[in-house]
């Protein structure tokens, strides 16, 4: 298969202070020579976001902005982004510093090389840097990649990874119905558990994570909602 575009889709709630830096180094990454195109969807920003993403717009003819009038969450602003993507394949970019585009050229190659329908980045298989922070927040992220490995039979070592690409047939024929963070889980399940049986790899990712007093959203309550989508999704197929 061929493929000749790109959909980067970024889900941005306040991140007025990192949101054009991102979008730069997102539009200077190397793309393997795909035209790219930028789809940022804000999900009712109390800052300066969606201004700063509509400006961003109008001087950039790749990108385009969508916006939700109310904050839905994560999941359902990744749901709105890949129902307008029109690119051979999609990307997830978060909008925080957190993950660094450099490392595009790397996540797309198993696609773009004909090995995978699907790339998780990996902040664990990386021999790459990564920020220290927290250790608990770490084991959480390993225990539920565990949690869900037994039930997809996959060997995944970073489940919860923002960096996800799969070639448009994938991603479309997948309903999203989860609204924040349980997306991770759901679309992992249902990954596995297609019948297509998409081919599924992993690459190492540069990290640097955020404290929560820069920025960071996920708490103890996602993980726990995390726990439920892993059971949900993976014992109730379809």
């Amino acid at each position: 298969m061929q493929f000749s575009t790109l959909s980067i889709v970024m889900p941005c709630y306040n991140e007025a202070q990192t949101l054009r830096h991102v979008v730069d180094k997102v539009l200077a990454a190397d793309t393997s020579g795909l035209r790219h195109e930028l789809i940022i969807v804000d999900d009712g920003s109390r800052d300066d976001s969606a201004q700063i993403a509509r400006t961003i717009a109008t001087e950039r003819n790749n990108v385009r902005v969508i916006e939700h009038g109310v904050n839905l969450g994560k999941g359902a602003a990744l749901r709105t982004g890949f129902q307008a993507a029109d690119g051979d394949i999609v990307l997830v970019q978060d909008a925080d510093l957190e993950y660094n585009p450099d490392d595009y050229s790397k996540l797309l190659k198993p696609i773009l090389d004909g090995r995978a329908d699907v790339v998780y980045g990996s902040r664990f298989r990386s021999g790459d840097e990564m920020r220290v922070l927290y250790f608990w927040h770490s084991l959480g992220n390993r225990m539920l990649t565990l949690m869900s490995n037994m039930l997809t039979d996959l060997n995944l070592t970073d489940m919860e990874t923002c960096y996800k690409l799969f070639v448009r047939d994938v991603v479309k024929s997948i309903r999203i119905e989860e609204n924040r963070f349980g997306f991770e889980p759901e679309i992992t399940a249902k990954i596995a558990h297609m019948q297509s049986r998409p081919r599924i790899y992993e690459v190492g990712i540069s990290y640097s994570g955020r404290t929560y007093a820069e920025g960071k959203k996920i708490g103890w309550r996602d993980g726990l909602r995390a726990v439920w989508c892993i059971l949900k999704y993976n014992l109730r197929r379809g």
